[in-house]
């Protein structure tokens, strides 16, 4: 039976296709980063040591959902720094793109010719010139009006110009446009989904890698790609990172993305529970009962940030659970390390994150890594800005996400067999 989470209310985590009703459902690969089949794969990378920059990309990421001081315009997260990608491809005739995937941003972009500012890829650049089926959108379009920042007028003539910056100051600028998006099913014929809302980029800058072309929304913003999906469904199910993995993760749209289940507020360690709530501020704060919306479930952070005090508390009582030596993470970045030379030395227990209405319990995998040899560490980490629900504690399950209802599910799954 699912289980399932009310959307976490800190930050929206979450393109107008028809492809629920014409198409049902469809599966795609998803790719992780540091994986074989990704293009930032580096044979010469161990897998500790890619582990390790997953989660110092994780400390860096979480900087990024806290609202800087200014008054720029910015997205919720860096654009960058996610952990997976999604092939698709634009335009009649198609030209892949490779985006990143990212269940706490909305906007559907990539870099477009001409590019008067733009970050170096290895893809192509995709030409609208070249597309019969590219339009761009008016200003006074519904969709001009959902962005957080548009202009219209001096050469735009009546396009609706975007702009987005980000917290790092990264940024993405240009036409807000529609076009044809053509996606690869990992299980039959591609497909074809018009009148992608999507911006076409001729600013871009910041913290972007040349690997990728841009950023994949999947959050519950009216322009995600999601939302501008029939029926708002989807889930995904996360592979376990693994030295020899070569089997992608799978995310799975409309019909086939439905997964049933309820909300996300305490955690507890064996039979002591532990509880927290967040304060009025952005900073999470430990309390005596839970409350809703308390933690982000990002799919593009590596790790589970937690309030401090509560982190602490989750540590203590693991060390009191746990028999077996301390030691000293070597990359100084987790802080509950033990002595462990095979999967079977030390008995972790479970940990259970008590959604309101369902309980979602982790097993070793999902709060231990091996970082080295003869080490495993815990895999959450304290953070006095924000709570987030990392993508560590997610492998291996099926994860469903439905916008109308405003649920996401939880249910325990093989994802190399899924």
């Amino acid at each position: 039976m699912a289980l399932a989470a009310i959307l976490a209310c800190l930050s929206y985590l979450l393109l107008s296709f028809s492809a629920e009703a014409s198409y049902g459902g469809f599966t795609v690969d998803l790719i992780q980063r540091d994986s074989p089949l990704s293009p930032w794969y580096d044979s010469s990378t161990t897998h500790f040591d890619s582990l390790h920059n997953a989660f110092c990309r994780s400390i860096s990421r979480a900087h990024r959902f806290i609202k800087p001081s200014t008054n720029t315009i910015q997205s919720k997260i860096v654009p960058s720094g996610g952990e997976y990608l999604m092939n698709i491809s634009i335009g009649t005739p198609p030209v892949e793109v490779l985006g990143i995937a990212d269940t706490g941003s909305d906007l559907i972009w990539t870099q477009c010719k001409p590019c008067t500012q733009c970050f170096n890829q290895n893809p192509p650049l995709f030409d609208p010139k070249r597309s019969s089926t590219y339009r761009t959108v008016p200003c006074q379009s519904n969709s001009c009006s959902n962005l957080e920042e548009a202009s219209c007028g001096a050469d735009h003539g009546d396009t609706c110009v975007y702009s987005y910056r980000y917290g790092d100051r990264s940024f993405t600028g240009g036409s807000l446009a529609q076009e044809t998006f053509t996606i690869g099913s990992a299980y039959g014929r591609p497909v074809s989904l018009p009148k992608i809302i999507f911006g076409c980029g001729h600013e871009n800058g910041g913290t972007f890698d040349e690997s990728g072309s841009g950023l994949i929304g999947l959050g519950a913003g009216p322009l995600s790609f999601i939302s501008q999906l029939n029926g708002g469904k989807f889930s995904y199910c996360l592979v376990p990172t693994s030295a020899k993995s070569s089997v992608a993760s799978k995310i799975s749209f409309g019909t086939a993305g439905i997964v049933s289940g309820n909300g996300a507020q305490l955690l507890y360690v064996g039979e002591k529970r532990l509880s927290y709530k967040t304060s009025q501020s952005t900073k999470a704060v430990a309390a005596s009962d839970g409350s809703e919306g308390n933690i982000i479930i990002d799919s593009g952070t590596t790790l589970t940030l937690l309030p401090p005090g509560f982190y602490n508390d989750v540590v203590s009582a693991l060390e009191v659970t746990i028999n077996a030596e301390r030691v000293s993470d070597p990359k100084g970045v987790l802080s509950l390390c033990f002595r462990s030379k095979s999967d079977h030395d030390i008995d972790v227990p479970v940990i259970t994150a008590h959604f309101s209405g369902a309980d979602v319990k982790l097993n070793a995998l999902n709060t231990f890594a091996r970082v080295e040899d003869d080490m495993v560490c815990f895999t959450m980490i304290p953070s006095d800005d924000v709570a987030i629900f990392g993508n560590l504690v997610q492998m291996n399950f099926l994860v469903g996400y439905d916008l109308e209802e405003r649920t996401v599910s939880f249910k325990p799954a093989d994802c190399t067999k899924h």
